[in-house]
């Protein structure tokens, strides 16, 4: 009996020679496809998150804003600066603002400061401020500031009072006196009075209803690549201008990398930001995210 050995066939090579050139030239294709379609996706899926989170994290922060004393600079060390109503466009890079004390003002039962002056308890030498707590105020800013300012650098601003952009917050230099728009105070043995801070005169055009603020604030497009065209935001916090201090002062964090735009602007109170972001894997694909902020 003879062995059978099994062999392909002329046809059967032809055939499959053929459908190896077909997966040669299709195959490769479709997992460049589906690679392409990957990281396609993963940046988008990057782009938002960043991009949504920055904008979310700005716009939380300006919703307790001081709505008049918003500025804008063209560069973190620029003397000078504009109001925001007078600013918008690429050529600012810079928003700046007075925060008021939101959370201090919420406290934990009861609030750290009441927001209310007692005008016939008070005079020009002390405020009075039923159901404020100083002492409990100090602790506070102490915490969010690691310990680096107190109640004693904090300003009162009154509401409905004459708002001086040049002078009133402190952009241009220490307040040293109590007619402008921001109040400097100091803390009293008496837990609920605030008193003028040292050289800065008595108090004058008080009214019942304030805001306390312990910090400004700042939102900066940094560090430009020419040939990238992409920069960093960083956010300063804890600086007080009515001291004479500038953002460069206070505490500076990363906010987000490859911003390619940071832009601004305003229409009466509301405020409206917007941030542009791209990829180094990718060319010529950005996103953009915008909030307003009433």
């Amino acid at each position: 009996m003879r062995l059978k050995h099994a062999a392909f066939t002329m046809i059967e090579l032809i055939f499959v020679i053929v459908i190896m050139g077909i997966l040669g030239k299709f195959g490769v294709e479709f997992l460049f496809q589906a690679y392409n379609s990957f990281i396609n996706s993963k940046v988008n899926n990057e782009l938002q998150a960043n991009s949504e989170s920055t904008v979310e994290f700005i716009a939380n922060r300006l919703q307790y804003r001081i709505k008049d004393s918003v500025i804008a600079r063209t560069g973190i060390s620029a003397p000078n600066f504009q109001a925001i109503a007078d600013a918008s466009g690429s050529l600012f890079q810079v928003l700046e603002w007075v925060g008021a004390d939101d959370d201090g003002f919420r406290g934990n039962s009861l609030p750290n400061w009441s927001g209310i002056i007692d005008l016939d308890l008070s005079n020009t030498n002390s405020l009075y401020s039923p159901e404020t707590n100083t002492t409990q105020e100090n602790n506070f800013i102490k915490a969010l500031s690691n310990n680096s300012s107190d109640i004693n650098d904090s300003a009162l601003y009154f509401i409905g009072s004459n708002s001086d952009i040049q002078s009133g917050y402190g952009w241009n230099g220490q307040i040293n006196d109590q007619n402008q728009t921001m109040h400097p105070i100091k803390s009293d043995a008496n837990i609920s009075k605030f008193l003028p801070a040292v050289g800065t005169g008595n108090f004058h055009d008080v009214n019942e209803h304030y805001k306390l603020a312990w910090s400004a604030y700042a939102v900066s497009m940094e560090d430009f690549n020419v040939t990238t065209k992409m920069g960093n935001l960083y956010f300063y916090y804890n600086f007080q201008p009515w001291e004479g201090e500038v953002p460069t002062d206070g505490n500076k964090t990363l906010l987000m990398q490859n911003v390619s735009t940071f832009e601004f602007t305003s229409v009466g109170s509301l405020l409206k930001i917007q941030v542009c972001t791209k990829s180094n894997l990718l060319e010529e694909y950005s996103l953009c995210k915008e909030k307003t902020i009433f």
